[in-house]
This record gives structure tokens, C-alpha cells and sequence, in this order.
């Protein structure tokens, strides 16, 4: 989506929000506002890994209105035909932010990586900062994704340590994650330089994989075959919720292509998912707000 294109969906998406358009003043109190971003989630059992983001905010910016999005129209339609919820995009509800007044919004994304859909974000903010004088912000600012370089992925690896303390205490037992993947995008490197940060701290403990590009699982069972004492696996999302890919895509029993039972063909019996998404984790919640802290 290029920027012009972004600037009329913004454009439209103000002039359709109320009648409160036409009360702007030129002059507006300082009133700021926290928008989560997620591609969303349709599983009710994975929607607190995105809920405790946005209660985490708002536990830290008491001060600060905080609100949620979701990018998937999919899941948006769907959520809002079931449970009667409805959630908006991230220009639905920026638009809304800017016609009700807010003059500071942070805008904080749940992706792992600055991928494509990152940089769909950063295109609609873009769009948004734009907007000059009564009709726009006085700051909008989009948040950096969790691994958006080498020392965010030290971090990262860290946490997982930490995530993951009471499997590792089992010297027999590696972590396989599964991460989406970004194909031809260069912010998939950053799994890479994750997996590097993991074996600094924890040589033959983690094994990273995605779904959609590589290292695929076949990668990930050439890596643990390398690794001769490991005899337990323990196979976990690395992503903010645990959805669809977590449940089919790595855990699904009746799938014969998922990681779980492509595993256990590999030769190793005992495979254990853990199916909590990142999100649920308070320490990748500290480091959520942190990132928000970052941008003000």
C-alpha cells in the first residue's frame, strides 16, 4: 500500500467518522492515546495474549487512553458475526482518535519482526503524520516490533531462558519454536540472528523454525539430529498468540504435515506443545511497555 494511497484512505476514514469533524478548533488540549495493533485472533482462548498487551498499557499510561485494533479483516468479519464484537482497522480507529481530539497517539504493534505487515503500519502512520495543523496530530509515533535487531534478540533470548527455565532443567529436552516467516522480506533475517542469540546462551537447547519460509521443520529436525542427547521436545509459537498456526500448523494431532507429527516421525516420541502465546508472558509484556516508553 504506498503512501497516496494511505493519505485518501485516511482522508475518507476522518470525513466518515462523525459530525465531530467540523468542531475542531484551532487549538486542542494535549490528549494522548495508545493504539495496539494485531493482526487479531478469532480463538477465544487466544485472545488474552492480545488482552494482556492492552491491560499492560494501561496499567503503565494511566494517563493515556488505550485502544485496540485488528488488521485482518478476516478475523474482524468473523469475530464481529460470532461475538458480536466489533474491533477496527488501525485507520478506523486512528481516524476516530484524531475526530474525538487526541493530539499525542503511540501507535504499538504485536508483530515479532518488521515484516511486510509492519511496514503496512508504518505506511498508515506515515499517512497520519501527513496531517498538519487543526486536522492532524501534534505526535504520532509507531512503536519497533520485538526483534528489531541484534540486541533485541539477545533480549529475547534471554526471556525465552527464562520462559522456558523449568523444560530446560531436563538436559535431555530442546525447545522447538515456530515462528511465521516473512518470505523475500529482509526482517526475516532476524530469526536467524535470534537463533544466534539463543545458542550465545544456550547451545542445543533452541531450535527456530516458520511456518512460511525457512528454516522449515525438515531444517529444524536437521539441526536436532546433530544434537544426540536429546530425546524430549517441547514445541512452542514464537509468535504473540497462540492461533491457528499454533493449533494446526504446529500442534495439530490430526494433521499429518504438522510440526508435531512430522517430529514424532523424525523419531522423537515424546513432544510436548506448549500453546501459550508470547503475549501471555508478563516479561514480553515489561518489554512491550518498555517499547512503548521508548516512543515518548
Amino acid at each position: 500500500m504506498n503512501k497516496f494511497v494511505c493519505v485518501m484512505l485516511v482522508a475518507a476514514a476522518l470525513l466518515s467518522a462523525s459530525p465531530a469533524w467540523s468542531a475542531h478548533g484551532d487549538a486542542k488540549p494535549d490528549k494522548m492515546g495508545i493504539l495496539v495493533s494485531s493482526f487479531g485472533t478469532s480463538m477465544p482462548e487466544a485472545r488474552p495474549a492480545i488482552d494482556n498487551l492492552v491491560e499492560a498499557a494501561k496499567k503503565a499510561f494511566p494517563d493515556a487512553e488505550v485502544r485496540l485494533a485488528f488488521t485482518s479483516n478476516i478475523i474482524r468479519r468473523k469475530i464481529a458475526r460470532e461475538r458480536n464484537e466489533v474491533v477496527p482497522t488501525p485507520v478506523q480507529a486512528l481516524a476516530a482518535m484524531n475526530d474525538e481530539g487526541f493530539t499525542h497517539v503511540y501507535v504499538m504493534p504485536t508483530h515479532i519482526i518488521p515484516g511486510e505487515e509492519y511496514d503496512e503500519m508504518q505506511n498508515v502512520v506515515d499517512a497520519f503524520a501527513s496531517l498538519k495543523g487543526k486536522y492532524g496530530f501534534k505526535k504520532i509515533a509507531l512503536g519497533a516490533p520485538c526483534l528489531n535487531g541484534v540486541e533485541d534478540c539477545d533480549k529475547m533470548a534471554k526471556l525465552l531462558m527464562t520462559r522456558f527455565e523449568k523444560q530446560l532443567k531436563d538436559k535431555g529436552t530442546a525447545i522447538v519454536l515456530m515462528g511465521h516467516g516473512t518470505p523475500e522480506h529482509i526482517a526475516h533475517a532476524m530469526y536467524s540472528q535470534l537463533q544466534f542469540s539463543l545458542d550465545k546462551v544456550a547451545y542445543g537447547r533452541f531450535f527456530l523454525g516458520t511456518v512460511e519460509a525457512e528454516p522449515k521443520v525438515e531444517d529444524v529436525i536437521r539441526a536436532l539430529k546433530r544434537h544426540k542427547d536429546i530425546r524430549k521436545l517441547v514445541i512452542s509459537p514464537l509468535m504473540i498468540v497462540a492461533g491457528d498456526h499454533a493449533n494446526n500448523d504446529l500442534a495439530g494431532a490430526d494433521d499429518e504435515e504438522s510440526w508435531l507429527n512430522v517430529l514424532k516421525k523424525a523419531g522423537y516420541k515424546d513432544v510436548t506443545p506448549y500453546l501459550v502465546g508470547l503475549g501471555q508472558d508478563e516479561n514480553i509484556a515489561k518489554s512491550f511497555v518498555e517499547r512503548i516508553r521508548e516512543m515518548m
